[in-house]
C-alpha cells in the first residue's frame, strides 16, 4: 500500500554523517517503493544540497563510494523536494535562485515553516533526520 511520506533533514549533518546517511537512505528506499515521497532540508540540515558536502559523505562510505550520490539522485528523479531559503541563506550563504545548490532551482520548492507544516499535516508517515 502506497503511502505519503513526509521526510524532514534538519539536524547538522557535519556532526553526525551516518544520521545523515541513513535519512537519505530511508528516503530513496520510499521513492524505490513506490511511495508517494515529500522531503524538506531545513537549518543545519542544507548541508545536504551542497555539491562539496556531499563529497565529504561521499567519502565516509569508501574511495570508490557513489552510494550517496545514487540516494540524492534517486530523490531529485522521484520525489517531491524542499528547502528552507532562510537556512540556505544562513547555513551555506547561497540565495534562492542562484543556482549553487547540488538540486537545480527548478527542482526544488522554496519555502519556510508554512511548508513544512502543508507538507507534514496531510502526511500518513513523518520521518526527521
Amino acid at each position: 500500500m502506497t503511502k505519503s511520506m513526509f521526510f524532514k533533514f534538519v539536524s547538522d549533518p557535519a556532526f553526525d554523517k551516518f544520521k545523515s546517511i541513513v535519512g537519505l537512505a530511508c528516503a530513496a528506499r520510499a521513492v524505490d517503493e513506490g511511495h508517494n515521497v515529500k522531503v524538506f532540508f531545513a537549518a543545519a540540515g542544507v548541508r545536504l544540497l551542497d555539491a562539496d558536502f556531499l563529497n565529504e559523505l561521499e567519502s565516509e562510505m569508501g574511495p570508490d563510494s557513489t552510494m550517496v550520490h545514487g540516494m540524492m539522485d534517486t530523490l531529485l528523479a522521484g520525489a517531491d523536494l524542499h528547502c528552507s531559503f532562510g537556512s540556505v541563506k544562513a547555513t551555506l550563504g547561497h540565495e534562492e535562485g542562484d543556482g549553487a545548490l547540488y538540486v537545480s532551482d527548478e527542482n526544488i520548492a522554496w519555502s519556510g515553516p508554512p511548508g513544512v507544516i502543508a507538507l507534514a499535516a496531510p502526511s500518513d508517515v513523518q520521518l526527521v533526520y
